[in-house]
This record gives C-alpha cells, structure tokens and sequence, in this order.
C-alpha cells in the first residue's frame, strides 16, 4: 500500500526532482564503493562455495569497471529527456476538440530478478527517471549486495525530498512471497521477470497481473556464404566467449556449407584455447573431432563456455532454424551482400536483428538508453532493451470549450 501511495506522488515530480535522486544516488555509489565490494564479494564467496558455474559467479561481481559502468548508466538516465507527459501526438478535431495523447507512468512495476546486483540499481532509476515506483525483488545469490543497494537507493531518494517508499527491496527466497505479489493486482501494475525458464514459466502461469516477459536469451550468429571469413570468425568468437552468462551471448553458430572449413580451421583453435565446449551436427563433430549436438542441444541457453554448431545449406535453412528454435531475442548474420542481409533481418522473427555484428551489443546502455528493465522477447508493449520510455503508457488529454455531445 506504501508503495502505491508513492507512485501518486512520484508521477506528478518533474524532471529535475526526479534527477536530483538519481544524481545523490550516482555519488553514493561512488562514495560507498569499498562496501559495496565488500558485501559483493560476500556474494560472490557464497557462490563459489555452493559451486555455481564460472559464468553464473561472473554475473554476481560488482568491480571497479562494473560499479564505473552502473554509475554511468545513472548519469546517461540523467541526461535522458523524460519520458512522462511528452506528447506524442496533438490533434484538432472538426468540433474544434483538441486532443492530445501523452505518455504517463505505469505506477507500481514489479521485477523479479536473479543473480546480477546491477539490476537492482539500473531498475531503481529508470523507474525513477519514468515516474514509476519499483517493487524489486532479487534473487539470493545477491542477497548482500543488492541490500546496501537497496538501502543507498532509499537514502538518495529521501534527501531528494522524494518518498523512500518509492522503490522497496525483498530478498526473502520464500516462494510464497513470490507467489503473493504475483497475486497483488490493486497493488503492482506490472510484472516483469527476468532469469532462467522456471522463474518465467512460474511467473507467466501465476500471475494475476499483466507480464512483460524477458525470456531466455537463445541467440544466433548465421555466417553466409558471401561473409569476409575474418570478420566471421572475430565475431562468432566475441559473441560467445567475450562474456557467455549473459542473455545476449550466442548459443549457436550457424555455417554456409560453402565456407564452414575457412572459418572454423581459424576459429576452433581459438575457441580451445578460451576453453569453449562445441557440440556440433555430425559432419563438423567428425572432422573436427567434437561431441554431437543433439536436439536438446539446438533449444539450450547454456549461458556457459558451451557452443552449438551447425553447417547448413542456405541462408533460408539458417533462418528456419532460428525461427523454430531462437527465443525472439537477439539473432546476426554475418555477410557482404546487402539483399541478403535485409532477407535476413525481414525473415528472422527476434528483438534485435543484426547484420555484421555481435549480438553482445543488445543492451540497454549499448542502445543508449543508460540502462534497461531487461530484454523485452514478447511483442506486445514493447520489444528489446526496454528504457524509460518503456516504463510508461499513454493517456488522452481532452481539451474544450464547453463542449457536448448532441
């Protein structure tokens, strides 16, 4: 009920009462960084001691270059044009009603989130930034971290004269807790889960509130048979090694027949040395001695030093197999013919679609908007990395002169 409270008051704050909060809370990050490593690397020794996987631990640190990274994403938000009351559209009618439809906060946005703490800082102030309070729950991998986050976030917005209600932090592992917010409608207008398939299964079947999902990251990079072999071969190596517990890291490479000898006599040295688990269709796994993917190997996020890989005889069995197979967030394709790029971004059905780059770069920050709620993979709201602007709604302003209707 406190938080719903709030968000009353926050959606009428301007732009600079709002970014008044967030420029306390960068300096705080600043200023409290020793104890925020320190309480992260209380995480992070919890982790390895129950033995989570390199990639899954890598995404509970908080060092000096990821806090540097969260406090500018901060300032990006900052500078950010605020969302709430820009005026999409403003029309006359015949009647002489003028109309005009602006964006508006949500209210309440709930997100549940496991492992990364930067998540609970990004969260906070892009829901900030777009007018809206934020139920935040973490996962309890980041239980330390994301607590002195949480409390640092209730100071800055205290001091800005704003309710420290409008952001409220649970790490209680308690499913039942879960399971009752899920359940809070008059309370919590929005949903959103980010993690592994059985927190989104459970969110998506139990909810009573509307869902945007940020489902399982299953990304493609296809190289073509026109593609230039050492661009394919940096690029496949960056989309999966450069950082593979993340949603955006390629879980299957996909390989023109034509070429697939070029790019993996360079590549496959590469990829041993970094440590990287291939699983392949047969005749790759024969030649290059590696174990066969299976079925369940195409439909795996592995978000792990593990790579799936396929020759194929076309660019339209490449997108086919993405189509079945992909999880609509990010797909690449690596080729020098412009016809055949577009063939692919209109084809491929995924949030972001690229041509000639990794799919590293799906990002809230990479995509300029200081931070993100998470990857949006449903169609409806919105798409992608979802920002401020993401966070709000709209709403019709009438304006008369006496106007009614006969």
């Amino acid at each position: 009920m406190k938080l719903k409270n709030a968000s009353k008051i926050l959606m009428t704050k301007n732009t600079a009462e709002k970014n008044k909060a967030l420029e306390i809370l960068a300096d705080k990050l600043l200023q409290n960084k020793e104890l925020i490593f320190t309480e992260n690397k209380k995480d992070v020794d919890n982790a390895v001691e129950m033995k989570l996987s390199p990639a899954l631990t890598d995404r509970l640190v908080i060092n000096e270059k990821r806090l540097n990274a969260m406090v500018e994403g901060v300032n990006e938000i900052i500078a950010q044009d605020d969302p709430v009351m820009t005026v999409e559209k403003g029309y006359k009618r015949p009647n002489g009603l003028l109309i005009h439809k602006v964006r508006v906060p949500l209210g309440v946005v709930g997100i549940i989130y496991e492992s990364r703490p930067n998540v609970t800082v990004d969260a906070a102030a892009l829901c900030i930034k777009s007018g809206n309070c934020a139920f935040l729950r973490g996962g309890k991998e980041a239980r330390y971290s994301n607590t002195l986050l949480g409390k640092l976030i209730s100071e800055a917005l205290s001091e800005a004269g704003l309710p420290a209600e409008c952001v409220k932090t649970v790490y209680d592992p308690d499913r039942n807790i879960l399971h009752s917010m899920l359940k809070a409608k008059e309370y919590i207008d929005i949903i959103i889960p980010r993690g592994g398939e059985g927190l989104i299964s459970y969110v998506t079947e139990h909810s009573l509130i509307p869902v945007v999902k940020h489902d399982k990251g299953l990304c493609h990079v296809y190289v073509d048979e026109s593609a230039d072999i050492d661009m394919a071969v940096d690029i496949a190596y960056n989309a999966k090694v450069q950082r593979p517990g993340v949603c955006n890291a390629m879980e299957t490479l996909l390989l023109n027949k034509k070429i697939y000898r070029e790019v993996l006599d360079k590549l496959m040295p590469e990829y041993e040395k970094a440590g990287v688990e291939v699983r392949a269709s047969a005749d790759i796994a024969e030649i290059y001695n590696t174990k066969h993917a299976s079925e369940e190997d195409w439909r795996t996020e592995y978000l792990d030093l593990i790579l799936s890989v396929k020759s194929v005889e076309n660019m339209q069995e490449a997108i086919d197999h993405i189509n079945q197979y992909g999880s609509m967030h990010s797909e690449a394709v690596v080729t020098s013919d412009y016809s055949r790029a577009m063939d692919f971004m209109n084809s491929v059905d995924a949030s972001a679609v690229y041509v000639n780059a990794s799919t590293r770069f799906t990002d809230g920050a990479e995509f300029g908007l200081g931070a993100e709620i998470g990857i949006s993979t449903q169609k409806l709201h919105c798409r992608g990395p979802m920002g401020a602007y993401d966070l709000t709604t709209s709403k019709y302003m009438i304006y008369g002169h006496g106007h009614i209707k006969e």
